[in-house]
């Protein structure tokens, strides 16, 4: 396919009535922000606008998550640009292993502090603490993160609860301590998007990251979606997995296929003349869900999908 049929869905009912509260919060603890964390699994799609503006006045961090599970061949920051001033940008594997030599949570604590002290701090200039917020879409791993700062630089166990699915955190918390030396407290905030999304498109690829439930968007069409995108890239990793003889150009045929060697089926009552006749289907929804889970757990192969 050299496109794919949004159908005309409308995006709007993606997004939670909490997250508008949220956005209200982060905004006005940004007056007390003295740089921002931002996680991201997609380098373009997985940021929100409606947080951009605060990026340009204060330090800002990024931390491009799942760095493990993404395609080497692409460019993981836009138009393959370094950070700017006030700016930097560090990955992180999705497991405990990485590329790079010195771990994200070894990394964060003296790059805010560097950045801090590099910048103006305006009304905080005479406070010796620093304070952090940690933003970013749901589900991209904030409140992890800041567990595990917590871990490495105070020995503490988490503050802040974790899972895996988005809108675990509902609200902006209370400040966190991470650090005595420099004294840092961060501040974990709910994952929140856009009132409207720029287009279908970026739903489903936030959607496909985990950052939008399932059911919203539907696991059907994300199936589609992914099976479009991974032909696009050339991306035929599904082939081997599912031991397809061939890449296949729709989903219907994939789903039957991994439904029927998984033995994923289902009772259905059928209604004939002569009664009630349980019948066994095979059930589409949970290979679609199958298919979407081993994209996420990266064995279809490393797939960037900016």
């Amino acid at each position: 396919r050299e496109r794919f049929e949004f159908g005309g869905r409308d995006v709007a009912s993606w997004f939670p009535r909490h997250m508008a509260k949220g956005l209200r919060q982060m905004r006005l603890a940004l007056r007390r922000a003295d740089c921002l964390v931002e996680r991201s699994h997609i380098p373009l799609s997985g940021r929100n606008p409606a947080l951009q503006e605060a990026l340009g006045i204060r330090p800002h961090v990024l931390v491009l998550n799942k760095m493990d599970l993404a395609d080497p061949r692409r460019q993981p920051v836009s138009g393959g640009a370094g950070p700017g001033p006030g700016e930097a940008v560090v990955s992180q594997a999705a497991g405990a292993q990485s590329d790079s030599p010195v771990p994200v949570s070894l990394q964060v604590v003296p790059m805010v502090a560097r950045l801090v002290a590099d910048g103006p701090r305006y009304h905080r200039a005479e406070s010796s603490e620093h304070n952090i917020l940690v933003i970013g879409v749901p589900n991209v791993g904030k409140s992890s993160l800041i567990n595990s700062l917590r871990r490495l630089h105070l020995k503490k166990g988490k503050a802040t609860a974790v899972g895996g699915e988005p809108g675990i955190t509902k609200a902006v918390l209370s400040r966190i301590q991470v650090c005595e030396k420099p004294l840092m407290y961060l501040v974990d905030t709910p994952g929140v998007l856009p009132p409207r999304l720029g287009d279908v498109e970026t739903g489903m690829k936030l959607a496909l990251c985990g950052a939008i439930h399932d059911h919203l968007v539907g696991e059907d069409v994300m199936a589609d979606y992914l099976l479009y995108t991974l032909n696009k890239q050339q991306q035929f990793g599904y082939v081997q997995r599912y031991g397809l003889g061939q890449p296949c150009d729709h989903i219907e045929p994939l789903l039957k296929h991994v439904a029927r060697t998984q033995g994923r089926t289902q009772k259905v009552k059928v209604l004939t003349g002569t009664g009630n006749v349980n019948m066994m289907m095979l059930n589409y929804p949970a290979a679609a869900y199958e298919f979407l889970r081993d994209f996420r757990a990266g064995r279809l192969g490393r797939v960037t999908l900016d």
